[in-house]
């Protein structure tokens, strides 16, 4: 048996990970929750809160996240939605002063391979 905690669920504060939306549905899974295995190449890892400014710096990088593309059960995101992001765009963003704020409880632990975690309680959601 493992000592080491089940991290797949976990956040980054180390308590279990909860849900970071279902509507829209998000996730590498569409599951809701910001977790990620060995299929996720981009790292779905990041709870974040839309803002118009992040939405054009992720366009302008070539993911367009405002258009909705049915295809793909993907209803294109407006500021205020919340999204999980892959770690490392979310870090271009915040190296270029135009991260999103990040939900932590949903934040997936995985990220902190990614991102310190004083960069994500630095544009931590103020309740």
């Amino acid at each position: 048996m493992s000592t080491y905690p089940d991290i797949m669920n976990k956040n980054v504060l180390g308590d279990d990970l909860i849900p970071c939306c279902f509507e829209p549905k998000t996730g590498f899974y569409r599951d809701g929750f910001c977790r990620t295995d060995k299929y996720d190449q981009g790292r779905h890892v990041i709870c974040a809160i839309m803002t118009d400014e992040f939405l054009a710096f992720s366009k302008s990088k070539g993911n367009d996240l405002i258009t909705p593309m049915p295809d793909y059960d993907f209803p294109g995101l407006k500021a205020g939605d919340k999204w999980c992001l892959c770690a490392l765009r979310w870090l271009e963003a915040y190296e270029a002063g135009k991260a999103p704020q990040v939900i932590l409880e949903a934040t997936a632990f995985e990220s902190l391979k990614i991102v310190d975690l004083e960069m994500l309680i630095a544009c931590a959601r103020k309740n």
